[in-house]
């Protein structure tokens, strides 16, 4: 399996792939473009016959094998039983099925349509986040070991992100964590889970911004390639291929544990802000997962919303950016677009470079075909499958509300925007599958405001935000940032 720049010309593609152990430790590519698979393995009937029968390790397994096919096959076997354990993901509800992974919950049926939520929290840090990030941490560990190497990890949050890795990579050898996240901006469960660590390999540093600012940084390192060399600068943002194509994974298990027969479709509604897990389901669909409809769920912060309705996609500044109740979705530039967006112009790097650099020229660009686009590629969405909405907080709170009263289960907020767009784009005899993103106790201000008392929490956890943090406030300064890098890597 080889691997292209979203930004490389057609000439230069073929001549510049890479494997996916090539691509594994360093996140963009060089031209600053994000790696997709020159063509997408497909998926069969009987694939997808034989799979039904398989624990998530082994499906795991199957499907990543189509992608790494540099690694030899016992050793990624291996690195999946390692990591989807039940051992690792024992967070699940008390009425659900740990060992399973990621269990589904009929929430409703009515007339042959079914509402199912897929549990995706039940690994450390009780967010979906794990389920890419504990592989990408043993993927990490696994390469490094065999190059005689070390990685240093330079990553934004705004908000799961930076404790999913920041847990997979802990006491990894070879391996430090540079983790940006916005001060102040992150709910108290969120900031403790981070701050608290104490191993000597995790740096957290609160930004003086929104996420935005954290991940403008992230990409301004990860460009200078001189610096980004010497120190070995690697990433865990969605913008790493592995953690993309390990979120593939679950769409292929959601869908084989909704369905008996290949000739069912199911639609998946993903609460959405960077892009990636919904990219993760749009590659399965391409891949000949049999998936109706994509429905992409925002908040307040609607720039993906905004572009599949319109066909314009306009970045927010700063200062436009809500703060809200679903703040792991506050975001206003969503870099795994670019995946998207690449396939919509026909895989045209030029054109996609062109159109990414217009973002920071311009603040956007336009697909819509009016007069004065930039193109007219938004008639082709649809053909994609994708759909979308958005979600208020008042509205999180109503269905936070609603769903503990009908189906007897807290939600996240996030989650709860899910639903609440998913409930607007039911089709008659469609199962639609809503992405859970996190567990309510990460967010119990909300769950407090919608339920007048507190989120339960799983063992452990009791407690988190009483324990000492250890982290550094900084502005959004590259060069300070780079100075703080090098300063704490001695490279």
């Amino acid at each position: 399996m080889q691997y292209v720049s979203t930004r490389a010309a057609s000439a230069a593609a073929a001549s510049s792939s890479q494997q996916f152990s090539d691509i594994l430790l360093g996140g963009l590519a060089a031209d600053g473009g994000l790696f997709l698979p020159s063509v997408y393995p497909q998926v069969s009937g009987a694939e997808l016959d034989a799979w039904r029968k398989l624990s998530y390790a082994d499906l795991a397994f199957e499907i990543l094998k189509k992608f790494a096919t540099d690694i030899p096959e016992a050793d990624l076997r291996a690195l999946t039983a390692k990591t989807y354990t039940k051992e690792v993901y024992k967070n699940a509800r008390k009425d659900e099925d740990a060992a399973q992974i990621t269990p589904l919950r009929v929430l409703e049926e009515v007339n042959g349509t079914k509402l199912v939520l897929q549990a995706l929290s039940n690994g450390p840090t009780l967010a979906f986040k794990d389920m890419a990030m504990q592989l990408l941490g043993n993927l990490f560990e696994y390469a490094l070991a065999r190059q005689n190497a070390e990685l240093n990890i330079f990553g934004a949050t705004s908000g799961d992100t930076g404790s999913a890795a920041e847990y997979a990579m802990r006491g990894k050898r070879g391996i430090r964590v540079f983790m940006l996240s916005p001060h102040k901006k992150m709910s108290a469960f969120q900031t403790a889970q981070m701050f608290s660590l104490q191993d000597p390999n995790i740096y957290n540093i609160a930004i003086e911004g929104v996420f935005d600012d954290a991940q403008d940084m992230v990409k301004a390192v990860s460009n200078d390639l001189e610096f980004k060399a010497r120190h070995k600068i690697g990433t865990v943002n969605s913008i790493n291929w592995a953690r993309v194509v390990a979120q593939v994974v679950y769409y292929f298990r959601g869908y084989l544990a909704a369905t008996t027969s290949n000739d069912q479709k199911v639609s998946f509604t993903v609460p959405s802000g960077n892009f990636g897990n919904i990219c993760a389901g749009h590659i399965a669909r391409m891949m000949g997962l049999p998936i109706d409809k994509l429905v992409v769920a925002t908040n307040e912060n609607d720039v993906l919303d905004e572009f599949f309705r319109t066909g314009v996609y306009r970045v927010r500044k700063s200062a436009e950016t809500y703060h809200t109740s679903s703040p792991s979705m506050d975001i206003s530039k969503a870099s795994n677009f670019e995946r998207f967006v690449y396939e919509l112009v026909g895989r045209d790097g030029d054109r996609t470079r062109a159109l990414f650099r217009k973002v920071e020229t311009d603040g956007g660009f336009d697909l819509s075909g009016k007069p004065g686009s930039d193109g007219d590629e938004f008639r082709l969405v649809a053909q994609y499958g994708f759909k979308s909405g958005k979600s208020s907080h008042d509205d999180r709170v109503n269905t936070i509300r609603d769903v503990a009263d009908d189906y007897g289960i807290v939600i996240d907020t996030h989650t709860a925007d899910g639903i609440k767009v998913a409930m607007e784009n039911l089709e008659p005899g469609v199962t639609m599958i809503v992405l859970e993103t996190a567990l309510a106790a990460k967010f119990n201000e909300t769950i407090l405001d919608a339920l007048g008392e507190d989120a339960e929490r799983p063992d452990g956890f009791e407690n988190i935000e009483d324990l000492p943090q250890k982290f550094v406030v900084m502005k959004p300064d590259v060069e300070a940032m780079k100075a703080y890098i090098a300063a704490n890597t001695g490279l």
